[in-house]
């Protein structure tokens, strides 16, 4: 066993965890904390949420279905397709649970850093492979958060879901935690690239079923399990996208 791997912290981290967790604290400029939530973030969260919920309601006319598929006695992976900067929004709709969420380092300027971390988001450097963030979502996790992922990565455009990343699959590999796919139809149409404003169109979100950790023994099965998952991810993925679409009245 290398030293990496025994010697832990108070937090239960390895040194290579800590390491890493040290290198994007570095390369952001944002101190990442994955402690539980306190009282107060709790309550910022709950607030903001209840506030954007109602904001989607009203003016996006979203519904939900589905929901009954998403674990509320344990961590889980929410992996969104992603055609819309509201994409976030909608999928904190999904749980009342405060949920973890990746975003672009970018966004912690002056005054909001402090805002974006008390809402649960870890920053990312746009551009890399940024193992160090797949750290901090294993950590998450693993501390008994959900977290949400957009197996995309940035936003795509058009009716296709685009190929997927490994990084769910990856945490999940990690953790155990399922993976729940997610279709939002509609979004792209109230918000697409380039646009300033959030127009009134409808918004569906359609929650499909949660997708289990396979059982695996030897690297080499979690290797091809990694695969596995992402491939039947991108198949779920794209059904539910095609179902919240045609529910949005925005067919693909």
């Amino acid at each position: 066993m290398s030293p990496d791997a025994g010697d832990t912290g108070d937090d239960g981290s390895t040194r290579k965890e800590r390491r890493a967790l040290a290198r994007a604290e570095r390369r952001s400029g944002v101190k990442i904390n994955l402690d539980p939530p306190s009282a107060g973030e709790r309550l910022l969260y709950g607030f903001i949420r209840g506030a954007l919920v109602a904001f989607a309601r009203v003016w996006l006319r979203v519904e939900y279905h589905g929901l009954d598929n998403v674990p509320t006695d344990r961590p889980f992976i929410l992996a969104p397709v992603h055609r819309s900067n509201i994409d976030f929004m909608l999928a904190a709709g999904c749980a009342r649970r405060r949920q973890r969420f990746l975003a672009k380092d970018t966004l912690w300027k002056p005054g909001f850093g402090v805002l974006w971390s008390a809402l649960g988001g870890i920053p990312v450097a746009r551009g890399t492979a940024d193992r160090e963030a797949l750290h901090a979502c294993q950590a998450v996790v693993e501390g008994g958060e959900p977290l949400v992922m957009f197996p995309e990565g940035t936003r795509q455009e058009g009716p296709v879901v685009e190929e997927l990343f490994d990084g769910p699959a990856f945490i999940q590999g990690r953790t155990g935690a399922p993976i729940v796919p997610v279709g939002i139809g509609g979004s792209d149409k109230a918000m697409g690239k380039g646009a300033k404003m959030i127009r009134p169109v409808k918004v569906v979100v359609v929650v499909g079923e949660p997708m289990e950790a396979p059982h695996t023994d030897g690297a080499k099965a979690r290797r091809a399990a990694i695969r596995s998952q992402t491939a039947e991810l991108k198949v779920r993925v794209q059904a539910l996208f095609d179902d919240a679409q045609t529910r949005a009245g925005t067919p693909n």
